[in-house]
């Protein structure tokens, strides 16, 4: 089904109206099926763990999740970070009363970044990957270029563009990978298997009418 009501805000504080997919109780946005996108770490360095006014964007449920993985990720942190959480707490709310994770010194990187070879990282990540913790990262972390948006009745999926994700862009472009198949693995994380199978079969019928 196809709504043209919902809006969400950008990275940039605008307002953007768009023309959405309803599945289930999400209404997805045509950007996620249009656009393309891979991250490449090599061209932007992980800068979206960097750059940013707030800390990642937190669901209810994973502040039980941060603080089950402290005791753990606490040793995988740079200094800067074990202290700004010390000051902050392993969360905080943000002027606009959202749940997030702290900045370093308040302003600066995610507390939860670690750098490798220059490149910004996650740290609670790097435990998962290493099989030390089961919660791999917050799933906003997760899915970006994906942002979710609760409405009343439904959960808004927007592509979000930052400048920093430029090379990200191109990259996808040239491996003709959309937004919605990047995150493929994400995105089941969050809604489950069925839902993205009926994402797959909607935007198989979308790009066959727009092809027609």
């Amino acid at each position: 089904m196809l709504r043209q009501d919902p809006f969400f805000i950008d990275s940039s504080g605008n307002c953007i109206f768009v023309a959405m997919l309803q599945i289930g109780n999400t209404l997805v946005s045509f950007d996620v099926l249009e656009n393309n996108f891979v991250c490449d770490l090599e061209k932007c360095k992980g800068e979206c763990c960097v750059s940013g006014d707030s800390g990642a964007p937190l669901e209810d449920e994973e502040t039980a999740e941060l603080e089950a993985v402290w005791p753990v990720v606490k040793d995988y942190l740079q200094e800067e970070g074990r202290e700004s959480i010390a000051q902050y707490g392993l969360y905080l709310r943000d002027s606009d009363g959202d749940l997030v994770t702290p900045l370093i010194k308040g302003y600066r990187e995610c507390a939860y970044t670690i750098f490798e070879n220059g490149i910004a990282k996650c740290a609670i990540e790097k435990a998962y990957l290493e099989g030390k913790v089961s919660f791999r990262k917050p799933v906003s972390c997760h899915l970006y270029p994906i942002r979710i948006q609760k409405l009343k009745n439904y959960d808004a999926v927007n592509y979000d563009r930052w400048d920093i994700c430029k090379a990200a862009c191109k990259l996808g472009d040239k491996l003709k990978v959309p937004v919605y198949k990047f995150l493929r693995e994400p995105l089941i994380r969050k809604y489950g298997e069925q839902w993205y199978q009926e994402l797959e079969f909607a935007a198989e019928i979308y790009f066959r009418e727009q092809n027609s």
